[in-house]
């Protein structure tokens, strides 16, 4: 029997073994998009109708914010423009205000809880009830299709690979997982020419359909390969890129080595896939408004993307701003985001190897106990290290970890968060800080 036919039969075998109930909605989701425009459009509102209503009645920070300010949520079923009348929501509510942004009617010993990745603020907490979370995995699916992926076609996910043993049964519910969805992981850790000839052995050995990962990654390797192949080779079909914005430099580059298509995404840990690119090499990613109710406010030369989640009555986010720059276009009543300025990832030395920012940023989330971290590179091989613990960590088992993985290559430093150091537009926080070693390692 093949991998995919088992993936095939296997699906529907975990999802209902682990209580899940993606595909019903995937189901729902392709029965939406194919409504008519004006139906989907007066569906979408009734739902948002339907969250803010919700919202008024079980969230502590609704209810007191729609009290002080004299919004009737019942106004909204008749007009949506007084959404707007509403104000914004930012993560330093979200931190400030806590479980008080969570529904008194939902079940909290049941909640998944999401960080965000920090690259507009300090990390955030997100929760999700077990309706939520599978809304996202039936939308992943969803947009999956948009690339020519069937759930059971077989795809490489890029994945950070710890340097310690991960216990067995992480590993074994990975690859339950794997199987499942007929994946393979491949490891990454470092950029060196030993690290980028692993990765292309493995995509000669597993032939994908699709291969989802950071951009940077497959840009760094597209450079490899094209130095040291002959020719181009088509190792895979799709690349979907995931993680980190994608410019026109990296498309072009991947594209042309790998004579496939490309196909991006954005999403966040708010809301999960959220936009999605409908034909590969197109800059424009359709908002997936079965999600979303998408909104732009003016920010300087550029929008900043607003959102409010449609599907998560456990944790209603209503006009978040997410931080991240980009323009909201209608093209056809559909409602698409280009020109996107979210997340970058830097890169940084730690003795003579070269590491991706969100490699270090998956270590240390799986250490715990981290609120936020910066780096500052201080010597060609040497980085300055600071962490924002939270108020359970034990900083000496975390220095005993972190000197165990890099030695003298990582000066400790544990700080607030008033300590970091913010660039850019509205002192937008990045990993890395960009010091003058530091630029002449990215040169």
């Amino acid at each position: 029997m093949s991998k995919a036919l088992i993936s095939y039969v296997l699906y529907p075998l975990v999802e209902r073994q682990q209580k899940r109930n993606i595909l019903p909605k995937l189901a729902q989701l392709r029965a939406f998009s194919a409504l008519s425009r004006e139906a989907r459009s007066q569906a979408i509102q009734q739902r948002l109708a339907e969250m803010v209503a919700a919202a008024a009645a079980t969230v502590p920070y609704y209810r007191d914010l729609f009290q002080a300010i004299g919004f009737d949520p019942e106004r909204l079923a008749k007009d949506s423009a007084y959404f707007q009348d509403i104000p914004y929501l930012t993560k330093d509510i979200i931190r400030e205000q806590g479980e008080r942004l969570l529904s008194e009617s939902c079940d909290r010993t049941g909640l998944h809880v999401r960080k965000t990745g920090g690259s507009t603020g300090p990390s955030t907490l997100i929760y999700y009830d077990d309706e939520a979370l599978d809304w996202t995995a039936a939308a992943n699916l969803f947009v999956l299709e948009w690339t020519g992926k069937k759930r059971y076609t077989k795809e490489a996910h890029f994945s950070s690979e710890f340097p310690e043993e991960i216990p067995w049964r992480d590993r074994l519910r990975e690859s339950i997982k794997c199987i499942t969805l007929n994946r393979v992981n491949i490891r990454t850790a470092d950029f060196d020419d030993a690290s980028l000839e692993n990765i292309l052995r493995q995509l000669q050995r597993t032939r994908p359909y699709s291969v989802q990962g950071h951009p940077s990654t497959l840009y760094t390797l597209a450079l490899y390969a094209k130095r040291h192949f002959a020719t181009p080779q088509s190792l895979f079909k799709v690349f979907e890129s995931t993680g980190e914005v994608l410019d026109g430099k990296q498309r072009d580059a991947i594209a042309d080595v790998f004579k496939c298509q490309i196909f991006d995404r954005y999403g966040n840990a708010e809301f999960g896939v959220v936009a999605h690119s409908e034909f590969p090499q197109s800059s424009h990613l359709k908002v997936l408004d079965f999600m979303v109710w998408s909104e732009a406010v003016a920010a300087d030369t550029q929008n900043e993307i607003v959102f409010t989640g449609l599907r998560n009555a456990a944790m209603p986010l209503l006009r978040y701003k997410t931080g991240d720059l980009g323009d909201l276009v209608r093209v056809d009543g559909e409602f698409y985001i280009t020109n996107i300025a979210g997340r970058i990832h830097d890169m940084v030395r730690l003795g003579n190897r070269q590491y991706p920012t969100h490699y270090l940023q998956d270590l240390l989330d799986r250490l715990g106990g981290i609120d936020e971290f910066q780096l500052e590179q201080v010597g060609p091989e040497r980085c300055l290290l600071r962490l924002v613990l939270a108020p359970h960590a034990d900083p000496e088992q975390i220095q005993q970890r972190v000197t165990a993985w890099w030695g003298e290559h990582v000066a400790l430093e544990f700080v607030t968060f008033n300590d970091l150091k913010r660039v850019g537009w509205r002192s937008k926080f990045r990993h890395l800080v960009n010091t003058p070693v530091a630029e002449e390692l990215g040169s």
